[in-house]
C-alpha cells in the first residue's frame, strides 16, 4: 500500500492501514485540513467538487463531501466530471477552492485529492505546506449542528464548459464541421466517455467511433495513454478510415493523438502543433516543463517568440506562463494549457484546436506532424526503495558532469551539444524519472541507459 502526501494534495492506493494506504481516516483528515485552509484564505463558504469515474471515487467523494459539509462549508458536487471542467466550474462558482478525486493516469487502485485554490488552479507550494501542517498537527474546528453547510449537486457545468470552448476566437466548429472529419476515441471507460463525444458534437464532428466509453471505471489498458497503452486504438484507427485518432486519460486533462495510419502522434507533440497553430494566428511567448521536447523552442522562435522552461508540475509550468505572458503552454505529457480559456492542462480544448488547425490547414495529421522537428524522447524510471538516498545520487551525478551545461532548478537536468537528459523524483509515485532527448532515438537510448548504469553504480556505492 502506498500513501504520498505532497503540496499538491494526497494521491494513494486504497485501503490498508492508516497512513499507508488511502483510507477513509486519510480521505478525512486531508479533507478537513483543506477545507480549514480555503476558509482562513476565502470569505466564501463553498468548494467544488467532482471526481472521476474510478470504481473508489463515489466512496471518497462521499467522505470527502461530508467532510466539508461538517466544518461549515458548501459542496457544490459536479459528479463525473474532468480535471478542468472543476477548474473552471471554482471561480464560476465564487467559490474558496476546489477538489478533484482523481489519480489522472495511476492504474485503477489508486484514487487522490487534487487540491484547487479560489482562481481554480492548483494550489502553491507555500499553501500545500500549509495544509500539509494542518493536518499534522490536527488543527480543525468542526461546525456545531446549527452551522453544518449544505449540499448541492451541479450536471451542468460539461455544456458550460463546451460552450467556454466553442465561444473561443481560434476555435472554429463552421471550418470543422464542413470537413467531416471521421475520428476515433479512447475514453479509458472513465469521464472522458461523457464529455468527448458531447463535445465532438458541437464541433460539428458526426462520425464518431467510441472505444472504452462507459464511465464503470473499469480501465481496459493502463490509463496513462503512452503509446505502448493505446495499440488498441491504434490498431482501429490503421484498419479503418479515421481522420484521426483520440485518447484521453481518466480526468482528461491529458491528450493523445493517432494520426491516420494508425501511428501516435507522439505525446510530447501535442503541445508542439496546438502552439504552432496558437502562434500562426496570435504572436507570443510559450512555456513547457524541464522534461518536454526541444521541438516547443524550435517553433516558438521560428514564429518569432520566446521559450522559457519551468520545474516539473503543472503549477510550476502555469507560474512561469504568468513571468513571461505566455500564450500557450504546458507539458510533454499530452497537457495543453491555454490561457485564453483558464490556466490548467486541458484535452478538451486542446481537442477543438487541434480539429481546427486540421480544418483550417487542409492536412492530413501525419502531413502536420512531418512539418515539425523531430526529436526522440527515452523515458525511463527507476523505482525506488526506502534505503536509497536520493537526493545523495543526484548530488553525484550533477558532479559527474560537472563540465556540461547542468540546471538544478528540478532534479538534474544535463544539456549536451544536441541532446539532454533530465533526472527527478516523482511527485506522485516512489521512483526516479529519467528522461533524454536528440534528434536520434539510438543516441537518446543510450544516454538514458548511460545515467541509469551511473545511478546504479552510485546505489551499489550507497549499499
Amino acid at each position: 500500500m502506498t500513501l504520498i502526501k505532497s503540496i499538491s494534495g494526497i494521491r494513494g492506493t486504497i485501503g490498508g492501514k492508516a497512513g499507508q494506504g488511502l483510507t477513509p481516516l486519510d480521505i478525512v483528515k486531508f479533507a478537513a485540513a483543506f477545507g480549514t485552509w480555503a476558509q482562513a484564505k476565502s470569505d466564501s463558504k463553498k468548494i467544488v467538487i467532482g471526481r472521476d469515474a474510478r470504481i473508489s471515487g463515489e466512496m471518497v467523494s462521499g467522505l470527502v463531501a461530508n467532510t466539508l459539509i461538517s466544518l461549515g462549508l458548501d459542496v457544490v458536487d459536479l459528479g463525473p466530471s474532468t480535471t478542468p471542467t472543476v477548474e473552471i466550474a471554482v471561480p464560476e462558482e465564487n467559490a474558496a477552492g476546489g477538489i478533484i478525486l482523481t489519480a489522472s493516469h495511476n492504474p485503477i487502485q489508486w484514487n487522490a485529492l487534487k487540491l484547487l485554490n479560489a482562481t481554480g488552479e492548483f494550489i502553491s507550494a507555500e499553501d500545500g505546506a500549509e495544509v500539509l501542517s494542518i493536518a499534522e498537527k490536527d488543527k480543525y474546528n468542526f461546525a456545531e449542528v446549527l452551522e453544518l453547510g449544505s449540499y448541492r449537486q451541479d450536471d451542468t457545468y460539461f455544456d458550460k464548459h463546451i460552450e467556454k470552448i466553442l465561444a473561443l476566437p481560434l476555435v472554429d466548429a463552421d471550418a470543422i464541421a464542413s470537413k467531416n472529419f471521421s475520428v476515433a476515441i479512447d475514453c479509458v471507460n472513465s469521464t472522458g466517455g461523457l464529455i468527448v463525444p458531447k463535445l465532438l458534437e458541437a464541433l460539428g464532428v458526426t462520425n464518431i467511433k467510441k472505444f472504452y466509453c462507459e464511465p464503470n471505471g473499469h480501465f481496459p489498458h493502463n490509463p496513462e495513454p503512452l503509446p505502448e497503452n493505446i495499440t488498441h486504438i491504434c490498431n482501429e484507427v490503421e484498419k479503418g478510415r479515421f481522420d484521426l485518432g483520440i485518447v484521453v486519460d481518466p480526468d482528461v486533462d491529458r491528450l493523445a493523438l493517432i494520426q491516420e495510419d494508425g501511428t501516435p502522434f507522439g505525446e510530447e507533440y501535442t503541445l508542439v502543433a496546438i502552439s504552432d497553430y496558437i502562434l500562426s494566428q496570435t504572436p507570443g511567448n510559450t512555456v513547457s516543463n524541464l522534461s518536454s521536447t526541444m521541438a516547443l523552442r524550435k517553433v516558438t522562435e521560428k514564429r518569432g517568440g520566446q521559450y522559457s522552461a519551468s520545474a516539473v508540475g503543472e503549477v510550476n509550468v502555469v507560474t512561469e506562463m504568468k513571468n513571461t505572458n505566455a500564450i500557450i503552454g504546458g507539458e510533454g505529457n499530452g497537457g495543453i494549457i491555454y490561457p485564453e480559456l483558464h490556466y490548467g492542462r486541458d484535452a478538451l480544448v486542446g481537442i477543438a484546436l487541434f480539429l481546427t488547425y486540421m480544418a483550417k490547414t487542409d492536412l492530413h495529421v501525419s502531413r502536420i506532424r512531418a512539418s515539425f522537428p523531430n526529436y526522440h524522447i527515452s523515458k525511463n524510471k527507476i523505482e525506488l526503495t526506502p534505503h536509497i538516498n536520493v537526493d545523495g545520487i543526484l548530488e553525484q551525478i550533477q558532479k559527474k558532469y560537472a563540465k556540461e551545461k547542468v540546471n538544478t532548478i528540478d532534479g538534474v537536468k544535463i544539456e549536451f551539444e544536441n541532446e539532454w537528459v533530465h533526472l527527478r523524483k516523482s511527485n506522485t509515485e516512489p521512483i526516479i524519472r529519467i528522461y533524454s532527448e536528440s534528434d536520434s532515438e539510438a543516441t537518446a537510448e543510450y544516454l538514458a541507459n548511460k545515467i541509469i548504469s551511473d545511478i546504479r553504480d552510485i546505489i551499489t556505492t550507497q549499499a
